[in-house]
């Protein structure tokens, strides 16, 4: 009986599908990004604008004008990197590392060579130079305009030469987005369903998944469809596809194919393009019926939506391999004197060469040990040019750090020493002038006693000292005898700012 549970357990988690969390911005900014025609995507360099007129929905993409507006293959990276990052879990991280062997199996390239690798490089700039600006209203109505770039940064390791292929690469995720995606405002995706589609057919699945879950109650599944002109379809959700006039050349030479393998795949069960005038504009629109796979993947994503947030699954745990890397671009720019952002590559043996030095000092020293190495290096005339050549510095580096946090905690100690003798000095000052106070508030009789006392000490001292020696034999005496009335050291530690204790 265990047995056969535990199979059906088995069985029923390898038909859940495999998630992608797609932040919301990031899944409506994508549809007008990419261009999924190669050959016209790198002559589309103009400003593409989404709700244009509306202050509080305006979308802006500046594409580079070098390079273009990202294409298919761009894409195909852009998808593949969101799920990795997305296996990451949680908490959100703002990296996403992978080795040429992970992007080309999630971009489906079973070989590797320079063309691929270039390739690869062209479509991560052409989303790292693309330009966003969004505009959206905040809670307190307040207008809010963002601008950034999805890709901030990129870190790229390559084996020696500028010609050789792609190693391994880092890539920083824009702020702003991951500050939407802690906040949980993502849409669950099937990425088992967008592997088996090309690019139309994913862009086409995201914008209608994120739709229809925003339509769908939970209750009106036989009633649910969604409309939407074919026009904008083009340009809102498939970067600026050629808008064709024949409802025949649309279904059986652009779209239809698409949309056909989301219905075989279950996701919709139907579609119907037509001639409609809305808005005032003459065009088509196109329908869309849900299919069974929508409703499955909706409860199996969204069946916890009102016990809380939406479960984040992550099933990868994050390598180490980008901290290697940025360490081997930071070296690249101290020695140059280069700002990251303008170095192309680093070789892999640097970064081969900072894992090692990872292993023998934190993240947080590295920029030091760069700077002693370095200034030491220019002390013999030696022109460092790779990362190898200042680990000779290494132990050098080392034992200085090792004498000074030695230093250190001699000068803290010193420091402590001397902080605790003040402060004795400072009570011992404060406890006198206590002790006046209370000789001040004492019956006549006891400060005759008391100066009586005092004299008597005092009467060994000839000169000037004796007056001296009576008024501290005096301050002595009323220590000695009403010393619980005072302040203790820690009292007056503690308090900051001690008082004279009352008298019984």
């Amino acid at each position: 009986m265990q047995t056969k549970q535990r199979n059906e357990k088995d069985s029923d988690k390898a038909r859940q599908p495999d998630k992608l969390y797609m932040e919301n911005t990031l899944l409506r900014v994508a549809g007008a990004l990419f261009c999924h025609d190669a050959k016209r995507a790198p002559t589309r360099t103009h400003e593409i604008e989404l709700n244009k007129g509306v202050r509080e929905k305006t979308i802006v993409i500046r594409p580079d004008p070098r390079l273009g507006q990202p294409g298919p293959l761009a894409h195909k990276v852009f998808v593949a990197l969101i799920k990795k990052h997305s296996d990451y879990g949680k908490p959100v991280r703002n990296e996403i590392h992978f080795t040429r062997r992970e992007i080309g199996r999630l971009i489906g390239r079973k070989t590797w060579g320079g063309r691929d690798s270039e390739q690869l490089s062209r479509a991560l700039h052409e989303i790292h130079y693309a330009f966003i600006k969004t505009h959206f209203k905040e809670s307190d109505t307040r207008l809010i305009e963002h601008s950034f770039n999805v890709f901030p940064e990129i870190w790229i390791e390559r084996r020696e030469f500028a010609s050789d292929p792609i190693e391994a690469c880092t890539i920083k995720l824009a702020d702003p987005i991951v500050a939407s995606l802690q906040d949980e405002h993502f849409t669950c995706l099937n990425h088992t369903l967008m592997m088996r589609l090309g690019t139309i057919g994913q862009a086409l699945y995201m914008r209608l998944f994120f739709h229809l879950a925003n339509l769908h109650d939970g209750g009106n599944g036989q009633r649910l469809v969604f409309q939407k002109r074919y026009d904008d379809i083009c340009v809102e959700w498939l970067g600026g596809l050629a808008i064709l006039t024949h409802k025949s050349k649309i279904v059986g030479e652009q779209l239809g194919h698409h949309l056909d393998q989301l219905i075989e795949a279950g996701f919709l069960a139907s579609y119907i393009v037509e001639a409609a005038k809305t808005r005032g504009r003459e065009g088509f629109t196109v329908t869309f019926r849900p299919g069974a796979m929508f409703f499955e993947d909706y409860d199996s994503f969204y069946r916890r939506r009102h016990q809380g947030a939406i479960r984040w699954d992550g099933n990868v745990t994050p390598t180490e391999g980008s901290e290697p890397l940025k360490v081997a671009y930071l070296f690249a720019e101290r020695r140059s004197g280069h700002p990251a952002a303008s170095i192309a590559f680093v070789p892999s043996k640097d970064v081969e060469t900072a894992k090692q030095l990872l292993a023998e000092i934190p993240t947080g020293e590295v920029p030091a040990f760069f700077d002693y190495a370095l200034a030491e290096a220019r002390k013999t005339d030696f022109d460092v040019q790779t990362l190898g050549g200042i680990k000779q510095y290494l132990a050098g580096y080392l034992a200085r750090s090792k004498q000074r946090v030695v230093e250190r905690r001699q000068q803290a100690a010193r420091k402590a020493m001397d902080q605790a003798d003040a402060d004795r000095q400072a009570f011992d000052t404060f406890r006198r002038s206590q002790a006046k106070g209370i000789f001040a508030g004492l019956s006549a009789n006891d400060r005759e006693t008391l100066e009586t006392q005092a004299r008597d000490h005092a009467s060994r001292f000839r000169g000037a000292i004796q007056d001296a020696m009576y008024q501290f034999a005096k301050v002595r005496f009323t220590i000695e005898r009403h010393g619980h009335h005072l302040s203790t050291f820690e009292q007056w530690k503690a308090t900051g700012s001690p008082r004279t204790m009352e008298l019984d």
